[in-house]
């Protein structure tokens, strides 16, 4: 299984997942701003989108976006703590957590990145990011993870995401649940070899 990534897109979500579940990946990364992978290859030709993350399988089949890879992933292995079983109540929850996080979080930080998006744009989107942020504090002040006790592949997607903040300059500090959340979550061994992998996180000495 190859993974299309580009290091801290939404593709690290996916990458995360692949090491929490022990499924082995080829990471392939990908220049985003000339769709060009490292090779010089043209990444439209894989996936047409132009966008990351793709997978693609040993078929040749080519799988796209993040909230339907991190299911993927996880239920390819079979891992039910990642994403439990279907039919579920569990399984709705984080499944809807999964449509919150690519919805409100993931669309809305899109015009950040842009850097020709105007101010007044700029504004209204941090003030719609802090509202989701709160409420993700307020969850998060009530249990350790998006669905509860456990790590689960929502809170893959949510850690990517959220963590664009710290790139952005979209301030946390009145969300310290929020804030304790990605230091708890940075700290997971999976996380870290993914954004060691990356490139994000340097090795100990």
């Amino acid at each position: 299984m190859k993974l299309y990534y580009s290091p801290g897109a939404c593709s690290l979500a996916v990458h995360i997942v692949a090491r929490e579940a022990g499924t082995p990946i080829d990471l392939v990364k990908v220049d985003l701003p000339k769709h060009k992978l490292e090779t010089g290859a043209d990444f439209a030709a894989v996936n047409p989108k132009n966008y990351v993350p793709a997978v693609e399988l040993d078929t040749g089949d080519v799988l796209t976006e993040a909230s339907v890879l991190v299911q993927w992933v996880a239920e390819q292995a079979g891992n039910t703590a990642l994403l439990p079983a279907a039919g579920t109540m569990e399984r709705f929850r984080v499944q809807e957590w999964l449509n919150f996080i690519a919805t409100e979080l993931h669309k809305t930080f899109s015009w950040l990145w842009h850097p020709e998006t105007e101010e007044g744009t700029r504004k209204t989107v941090r003030g719609k990011l802090a509202a989701r942020f709160a409420q993700l504090d307020e969850r998060l002040g009530r249990s350790p993870y998006l669905a509860g006790d456990h790590f689960t592949v929502a809170d893959a997607y949510a850690f990517t995401i959220v963590n664009w903040a710290n790139f952005l300059q979209v301030d946390l500090k009145p969300f310290p649940h929020l804030s304790d959340y990605l230091n708890r979550v940075a700290a997971r061994p999976a996380v870290r070899a993914a954004l060691t992998a990356e490139g994000l996180l340097k090795q100990a000495a």
